[in-house]
């Protein structure tokens, strides 16, 4: 499958950890920056793939499953570290489940929004990149 989980620098301080996500720790120059938060129990986010897009998803604070499917087979991540972060590259479906209260996912993109990179029907993603279930 097409994902890797990437450890961040971390900078361990009696004051405090800090953590850099600079563009040497990915495969992609980051073009765009969002948060997912407050998501209310049982909701679920993601539900679509990218035709190009690469993501990097980080759980900020809390925990939440990322479900990953390439068509063939399907994996899940729990995301719950600050200092790991999921890569998922083009030609994955992702779904975000089970959020904890107060999590905070940072998606970091390799591109601007663009609603033609994206499909949403898993019928279509499954015609798209040619899976053979």
């Amino acid at each position: 499958m097409n994902i890797e989980i990437i450890s961040i620098p971390k900078i361990e301080d009696r004051r405090g950890n800090l953590s850099v996500i600079e563009n040497e720790v990915l495969p992609f120059e980051m073009k765009r920056v969002y948060y997912l938060y407050d998501v209310p129990a049982g909701v679920e986010r993601g539900g679509h793939a990218h035709k190009k897009l690469q993501q990097f998803l980080v759980a900020l604070s809390g925990s939440f499953d990322v479900i990953l499917n390439d068509g063939r087979k399907k994996r899940k991540v729990t995301l719950n570290k600050p200092f790991e972060g999921l890569l998922i590259k083009n030609g994955i479906w992702r779904e975000l489940k089970n959020f904890s209260s107060g999590s905070v996912c940072l998606v970091l993109a390799s591109d601007v929004f663009d609603e033609d990179d994206y499909i949403r029907d898993f019928d279509e993603f499954i015609k798209e990149f040619n899976c053979k279930l």
